[in-house]
């Protein structure tokens, strides 16, 4: 049996130390995330403080440096650098703009405010309009032949013929009964906003016998549209409501590609925008201020021809009227 006095004496001993949560890797850690923040801010605060057009130069360099740096350009500092793609002219409107100049809001006048006023009101009325013919009875089987719309010079409504339905007897300026009835209802809608009627009257491109030396579409038109002036009237629209009545035969055709087509004869209302009427009224009044005769008149208030010429002169102007010739119809 072996003498264990003689064995070897191990004897293990721990190093002490602060390591796992009592070191110091934990401040290293918390160190970095204090940086990453700190940039994450300076980032953010950089993106709101720079102007838009310093922004889009960046974006530009990023996607295409060697375009940027070689060429310039707005967005880039401008050309106005020495070193071409960068600089610091702060004045320019276009690549960097001045520190702190905000951008000039659009001004918004009184007259912007009221014309969009009038579209919204012109809106409503148009759709009002469309409830109107599609809900009454006998109104919804001329749905086809009632097209209403927005135009630059307001709201139009047009009012066509169909080829087993004309609104017009053939070469006449006679209503079809049906079509009275369409004018009634739309006359009594109109009266709902301010705004001033101009009334068109257009027709095919069906020529007279006797061509345009005599009665032709040009007066059928016109005709057509009175008739119509009259029967918006009588349907309860207030006659100081229109302000134009033109006939303009087949000049504007619906259909441009079929001068015959039946849907080039129709009845055009427009209810004018403010801009419109404005302009309409100054074209008239332009026009009427030039066929005004100036006199030279002396202290007497004469005309220097005297006598005989200048009573003459005072007399108003007498409309002589003459009878219509018999005119050919159109051939149907």
């Amino acid at each position: 049996m072996s003498d264990d006095s003689q064995r070897p004496i191990i004897i293990k001993r721990k190093k002490a130390g602060h390591g796992g949560a009592h070191g110091g890797a934990w401040k290293i850690a918390y160190a970095d995330f204090v940086t990453a923040m700190m940039a994450f801010f300076l980032l953010m605060w950089l993106l709101g403080s720079t102007s838009k057009a310093t922004l889009e130069g960046i974006s530009e360099y990023f996607k295409n440096p060697m375009k940027v740096s070689n060429r310039g350009g707005e967005g880039a500092g401008d050309a106005t650098s020495v070193i071409r793609g960068g600089g610091l002219d702060m004045t320019r409107s276009s690549g960097q703009i001045k520190k702190g100049a905000a951008k000039s809001a659009k001004t918004v006048t009184v007259k912007d405010v009221k014309a969009e006023q009038e579209k919204a009101k012109l809106h409503e009325l148009k759709d009002k309009l469309q409830k109107m013919v599609e809900s009454d009875k006998k109104l919804s089987q001329f749905q086809k032949q009632i097209l209403i719309d927005i135009t630059s010079e307001g709201l139009r409504i047009q009012i066509v013929d169909e080829k087993n339905r004309p609104m017009f007897d053939i070469g006449r300026d006679q209503l079809k009964p049906y079509t009275k009835e369409i004018l009634h209802e739309i006359g009594k809608v109109l009266n709902e906003v301010p705004n001033r009627i101009s009334l068109t009257g257009h027709t095919d491109a069906t020529p007279y016998y006797g061509g345009e030396k005599g009665y032709s579409n040009w007066e059928l038109s016109a005709d057509r549209a009175n008739s119509s002036r009259r029967e918006l009237i009588a349907g309860g629209m207030e006659e100081v409501k229109m302000l134009r009545v033109v006939g303009l035969a087949s000049a504007v055709p619906f259909d441009k590609a079929d001068l015959l087509n039946p849907i080039n004869r129709r009845i055009s209302i427009i209810v004018l925008n403010k801009r419109t009427e404005d302009a309409l009224t100054a074209e008239n009044s332009a026009v009427g201020r030039e066929e005004q005769p100036s006199e030279a008149t002396d202290a007497a208030g004469e005309t220097p021809s005297g006598g005989k010429d200048a009573q003459v002169a005072k007399e108003p102007a007498k409309l002589i009227e003459t009878p219509r010739a018999p005119v050919d119809k159109k051939p149907h």
